[in-house]
């Protein structure tokens, strides 16, 4: 997929800001934005439901604007809200999605590979909030899609649900499939996601993996541990190349290079007898950059912690 200087008009108002990106066969990309910054406008571009002005977009060697019965078959959309018959069930509402397409997976396949074979005679209505949104990636796989669109899979889920949804994704990414998430939770991207692009009123403020990310903006990873009764600062500060400081009774310092650090500190201390109690090693999150790069726009921001 590749999309090229795309841009979006809306009357006199531009949504996107000639815009220029590619996702890769395989990986899963997170799109990331606050409401507002061209996210939905961005997908339903790629899935074929929205024209645009200008610039130009290949999905599977084909522009979405052009569209044919052949091309649909080959992508899945999950969207934000689906709204499956309650009376049906399980097996019967992805059997009757299957119909639309050409070369469907096996219906009870597609049930088992998204965890609800236990539940596949159940009525929709019957489901839990976690088992309908794993209904509406059943829907969106029975087509046997090259390419998954997933837009905010998990919103409103329960943090158990959340993690079997992610599972799952990890799943159909081994699978080969290439998924194209958009979440508005960063612990969402910052553990799905091979790559990310953060969008920012209809511009790409940043791309690349979390870690790079991160390193771009100059965030380092943050150590830490208590205070032992008589630890030398000034010692260790010259071992670890750095002046050290105490605040309440914990000892917090910056590392451009945790591993290097850790072994530094775990040598000293297992030299000089020292307990270093309650140590941690705390990376930059996506949450931190995401906060940096979208400035004021950020009063919209769902941030799970």
């Amino acid at each position: 997929m590749t999309v090229e200087s795309l841009r979006k008009s809306y009357g006199e108002r531009e949504r996107l800001h000639g815009i220029t990106f590619e996702v890769h066969a395989g990986e899963i990309l997170g799109f990331l934005g606050t409401n507002g910054a061209g996210k939905t406008t961005t997908i339903e571009i790629l899935e074929g439901y929205r024209p645009y002005n200008a610039g130009s977009v290949s999905v599977l060697g084909v522009d979405p604007a052009n569209a044919t019965r052949a091309w649909r078959n080959r992508i899945g959309l999950v969207l934000q809200a689906c709204e499956l018959d309650p009376v049906y069930t399980v097996r019967e509402t992805v059997a009757i999605f299957a119909r639309y397409f050409r070369g469907a997976t096996d219906v009870d396949a597609t049930i088992e590979a998204v965890g609800l074979t236990a539940k596949s005679h159940d009525r929709v209505g019957q489901l839990s909030g976690g088992q309908k949104r794993r209904l509406d990636v059943a829907v969106g796989l029975v087509g046997d899609p090259e390419i998954l669109f997933l837009d905010e899979p998990t919103t409103g889920l329960d943090p158990i649900a959340r993690r079997e949804m992610w599972t799952m994704i990890e799943g159909l990414r081994a699978a080969g499939k290439t998924i194209f998430l958009t979440t508005h939770y960063m612990d969402e991207a910052q553990h799905l996601a091979d790559r990310i692009i953060i969008l920012r009123a209809g511009e790409i403020a940043a791309h690349g993996t979390a870690e790079e990310l991160s390193a771009n903006l100059g965030y380092r990873a943050t150590v830490s541990f208590d205070a032992a009764a008589g630890l030398d600062l000034d010692q260790l500060g010259a071992v670890l190349g750095r002046a050290l400081g105490v605040k309440e009774s914990v000892v917090r310092f910056e590392s451009p290079s945790v591993q290097a650090d850790l072994l530094a500190l775990l040598d000293w201390a297992r030299e000089h007898d020292v307990e270093l109690s309650n140590l941690q090693a705390i990376q930059p999150s996506l949450d931190d950059v995401f906060v940096h790069l979208a400035g004021d726009e950020t009063s919209d921001l769902e941030v799970d912690r």
